[in-house]
């Protein structure tokens, strides 16, 4: 995906796909995003537990090409996937990731994943922006459906983007505490992905 820009002027925001040297730039945004934006849903002991685990970089998703960031003025303020495997959540290569097998699109839903974004600029489209490309961009390859898995503090953008919870449970932690969250699908309408 090219450069596209979401708005003009000196705040636009232009989205590209992860590259692996994008890591390091990636990893702080995910803890400073999780510190910050996910504090009024969990207590900081159960974020500090899911960093490097449920709150992390899945390298494999840079490596499929389906990870994107958000950039302003040349700075990461944003990134978000989605992945045609079955992990649902998680960092690569970790107890939380699960099984990493290819889905079928003709009978699975591809998987949205791991959306951050830093803090001074939550709240201005970023998210969604984010997950439009990624919806579209799964629907591009065959996908009829998406799930996800979202915590609570991101619930609210994915039923805006007309998500529906269909399961509500526990995530166990390396450290034995546990992460609320919620199971999330969506089928998008026909003609979704059509370019605006």
């Amino acid at each position: 995906m090219g450069g596209a820009a979401r708005s003009s002027g000196a705040h636009a925001v232009q989205l590209r796909l992860a590259e692996a040297r994008d890591e390091p730039a990636l990893a702080s945004l995910i803890a400073l995003s999780a510190r910050t934006l996910q504090a009024a849903t969990y207590a900081p002991a159960q974020i500090e537990a899911a960093l490097g685990s449920v709150f992390a970089v899945d390298t494999q998703l840079i490596a499929d090409r389906t990870y994107y960031v958000a950039e302003r003025g040349g700075v990461i303020v944003g990134c978000g996937g989605w992945s045609r495997r079955k992990t649902l959540f998680g960092a690569h290569g970790t107890s939380a990731s699960g099984e990493d097998t290819p889905l079928d699109p003709t009978r699975d839903a591809a998987r949205i994943r791991a959306f951050f974004v830093h803090p001074a600029h939550a709240r201005q489209g970023i998210g969604r922006e984010l997950l439009v490309t990624c919806e579209r961009a799964a629907i591009a390859a065959g996908f009829r459906r998406l799930e996800l898995v979202a915590t609570l503090a991101g619930e609210p953008l994915y039923l805006a983007a007309d998500f529906r919870a269909v399961e509500r449970y526990e995530i166990r932690l390396p450290d034995g505490s546990a992460l609320p969250a919620v199971r999330m699908v969506k089928t998008p309408s026909p003609g979704f992905a059509a370019p605006r």
